[in-house]
């Protein structure tokens, strides 16, 4: 009777041993392959990035022709985002959003990752990941040509209203110093602009690369970039869900591939008429006390 017990004993210590190593052999692979990416793992199954984006943000995000299509949608973003797919063997589709939406989607899972000039922030990094910056900014003001909208310094912005979205960093930093918001949905850059230059608005608080081409879009209008402000320096980056790793790993490969052959320059070149892919050169002034 003691043998039967022993052999007994013996068995289940070997059962035992042997699942213990069969589940560390299998987090070891999980861990070698970095296949613990649920996302990943479904991107790769579709065969398909799905990338949310708003397609009304020039240069970075917009149609390029009457006709509102995926083939005519293009921008420093859009194509950043065709050439990252084509580096890691996926399709593409982009789905339309206004910014406001546009975080909620990538937490939903409604959206793999979105790429619309998204300003990586300490806050935001709580909830998401990013990528390595594909873009590096800074911020600045729309005004009227004829008085700077009475600003001349960030100060002044107090009492003006600023044209911006809801949730953006431009909006915080302008509620910061005091302005008053005039919120708009996924609105193309004229209704923007034409609301600083009619009146209704005093300032749009933005990024540097996408005012200087919105102000250039609408010649008509009497606005202009702020001549002296420069101020809060920007990294963009391509948002994902908190916790992808592998996504990000493999979203990051692509783009530091493309940062050393040059394929960032150019593209920032074609759109910006300047290497936004590099850090800007000359002072910019940072912002105390914004919870970012």
């Amino acid at each position: 009777m003691k043998k039967v017990l022993l052999m007994l004993s013996f068995v289940a210590v070997m059962v035992f041993l042997s699942a213990c190593g069969t589940e560390d052999n299998e987090e070891n692979s999980n861990n070698e392959t970095g296949s613990t990416d649920e996302r990943w793992d479904e991107i790769q199954e579709s065969g398909e990035l799905v990338v949310g984006t708003s397609g009304t943000l020039l240069a970075a995000s917009f149609y390029d022709g009457e006709e509102e299509s995926q083939d005519q949608l293009t921008g420093y973003d859009v194509e950043i985002m065709r050439e990252v797919a084509k580096r890691l063997n996926l399709d593409v589709s982009f789905e339309i959003l206004g910014i406001d939406g546009m975080l909620p989607a990538v937490k939903s899972g409604r959206i793999d990752v979105a790429a619309n000039d998204i300003e990586a922030t300490d806050k935001r990094k709580e909830e998401f990941n990013f990528s390595e910056p594909y873009k590096y900014s800074y911020s600045t003001m729309v005004v009227r040509k004829e008085d700077n909208s009475g600003i001349e310094s960030l100060e002044d912005l107090e009492g003006k209203i600023a044209g911006g979205g809801a949730t953006t960093i431009y909006s915080q930093i302008a509620e910061h110093f005091g302005a008053e918001i005039k919120t708009y949905g996924n609105a193309p850059n004229e209704a923007y602009l034409r609301d600083v230059h009619n009146g209704r608005t005093d300032v749009i608080v933005n990024d540097y690369f996408l005012s200087k081409f919105g102000v250039a879009g609408f010649p008509d209008f009497d606005i202009h970039l702020h001549p002296d402000l420069k101020f809060h320096p920007t990294e963009q980056a391509i948002v994902m869900p908190k916790d992808a790793d592998k996504l990000t790993e493999e979203i990051n490969k692509a783009l530091t591939a493309m940062r050393e052959d040059g394929t960032l320059t150019e593209l920032a070149e074609k759109f910006y008429k300047e290497d936004a892919s590099q850090k800007p050169t000359e002072e910019i002034q940072e912002i105390e006390g914004l919870d970012l």
